[in-house]
């Protein structure tokens, strides 16, 4: 028999050491192939600390049955030397034994360990090409992270419908999602399961944290992900990312949040700090904003100081709860004018008001007390690369100014306040003491605190991975439900203006 064929053999017989979950929504996923160049011996040996760290290989996934658990009390383990529990248990530091009670020898598991490593060649999902063992360790470790922090949650509350089985999705913990239920039967089930409860803050009702506090239970909070979709949320396209924050909600300030925390307190390795570049690189230069790529024409401005003003929903909580007083924009408007008296004022609408989905349409009698234009047609980003200055209150452009290298002037109190990036109108937050760089502001705000979801695969993604397919197009979640948000948001928008127009 041919070498080749005895390692076809050998690879066929051996099942793989890494495996990827078996998401429920998607065909089973291949990271390891029968075909192609495995790894080498010596990468394998050199990737076993990086195993024992991630605590990936064997069906890590899998609740009580993860091998990882069973063996982190330590107790001894009887097992085949090849088997997944064996393997786990020696990378561990835990005795062996086989079935007669004899303890195997360490160097019959390495061995075993090394060969379903070298067995296989590593795949990439999401590219469809090969990858490196490291590569694919780090992968299936971030889906570890993800999943043995939705174990915590046990229930769901307050995700509106046509989103609940997107949003399921991200909440999977390897077995199950949680259960959708109304505010008062979450709170129930949470206390039979002593899990948290995972609530949409919008759609929850008033003191419910306290009431979930007062009970000793723990609520995060789902929110949308800054690079979200293509497409508005308010016309029915699923998210692509969302945030969940086991400590408060990141846009308000009244109280700590786990975005904040991070900001606060992460010790950004100079490895990040590459990738957040890099990643703010593909961002700008691919023009992504929350709702993918940015498009439109672009009105020329004049030739003196010109300042983007942008609007928002007027009862948005980002605005509730981080306003910093102001609850309408026309107000905020009237504050941008006081600060700039000179400038060429550009306004720009919220785009869920445009649509006509949401509160805080301004006409144009009233914009034209203040403002010198309103631009609800240019490419915003496009636009914010050509004003002198942005003005926001709470609205996430000026986080996405920020990464253009615009200045930001700042009305409220946002998640992107107070870190020394932008030139802060109101007292922030005296819980953020620390001066940030804008790359350490993007790679807590955008890699490490949010979750994705590749819209081709279905698979947990890191954030390259969604950017990269909103620039090619890739992104987009048009459904029947979408075309009939559209529809009745221009009947909305219609109303609106003619209402406005009658006063």
């Amino acid at each position: 028999m041919s070498s080749r064929s005895m390692t076809s053999e050998r690879r066929t017989s051996v099942l793989p050491l890494l495996r990827a979950p078996p998401f429920p929504w998607v065909a089973p996923v291949a990271i390891t192939v029968a075909g192609g160049t495995p790894p080498s011996l010596a990468e394998a040996r050199l990737a076993l600390d990086a195993l024992r760290m991630a605590r990936v290989g064997g069906a890590f996934w899998d609740g009580e049955n993860d091998p990882w658990t069973q063996v982190a009390d330590g107790r001894a383990v009887y097992a085949d030397p090849n088997d997944d529990l064996a393997i786990v248990a020696w990378l561990s530091d835990v005795t062996v034994h086989d079935a007669g009670g004899a303890i195997l020898d360490p160097a019959r598991i390495e061995h075993a360990c090394l060969e379903r490593l070298t067995a296989f060649a590593c795949h990439d999902p999401f590219e469809d090409r090969p990858a490196t063992l490291t590569e694919t360790i780090a992968r299936l470790a971030g889906w570890r992270r993800t999943l043995d922090a939705n174990r915590k949650i046990g229930v769901m509350t307050g995700m509106a419908r046509w989103k609940r089985t997107t949003i399921g999705r991200f909440l999977w913990d390897g077995r199950r999602s949680p259960d959708a239920a109304s505010a008062k039967k979450a709170l129930a089930s949470a206390r039979r399961s002593g899990r948290a409860i995972a609530g949409w803050a919008s759609r929850m009702p008033p003191d419910y944290a306290r009431d979930v506090q007062a009970a000793g239970l723990a609520l995060q909070i789902v929110e949308d992900g800054f690079v979200r979709s293509s497409g508005l949320g308010a016309d029915g396209r699923v998210p692509s990312s969302v945030t969940i924050d086991t400590c408060g909600v990141y846009y308000d300030p009244a109280q700590p949040s786990d975005l904040e925390t991070l900001l606060q307190t992460h010790a950004f390795s100079d490895v990040l700090i590459d990738r957040a570049r890099r990643l703010r690189g593909m961002i700008c230069d691919s023009h992504i904003g929350k709702y993918g790529i940015d498009a439109g024409a672009f009105a020329p401005l004049p030739d003196r100081r010109c300042v983007l003003a942008i609007g928002q929903v007027e009862d948005d909580r980002s605005v509730l709860c981080g306003g910093g007083g102001v609850t309408s924009n026309v107000e905020f408007l009237a504050r941008v004018r006081r600060c700039e008296p000179d400038a060429f004022i550009v306004y720009r609408p919220h785009p869920d008001v445009v649509a006509g989905h949401r509160k805080g349409h301004v006409s144009p009698s009233a914009a034209a007390e203040w403002v010198d234009r309103i631009d609800q047609d240019s490419a915003l980003l496009s636009l914010v690369e050509r004003v002198d200055a942005v003005h926001v209150l709470t609205s996430l452009t000026g986080f996405e100014a920020l990464m253009r290298g615009r200045p930001v002037t700042v009305h409220g109190r946002p998640f992107f306040a107070g870190w020394g990036l932008t030139e802060d109108l109101v007292e922030q937050p005296d819980r953020r003491r620390r001066m940030l760089t804008i790359d350490q502001l993007v790679a807590g705000t955008l890699i490490l605190y949010p979750r994705y979801i590749d819209p081709v695969t279905g698979l947990f993604c890191d954030v390259e991975t969604l950017v990269a397919r909103i620039a090619a197009g890739q992104g987009r979640s048009d459904t029947a439900f979408t075309l009939m948000r559209q529809i009745l948001g221009r009947v909305r928008r219609r109303g609106i203006v003619l209402a406005t127009g009658l006063r």
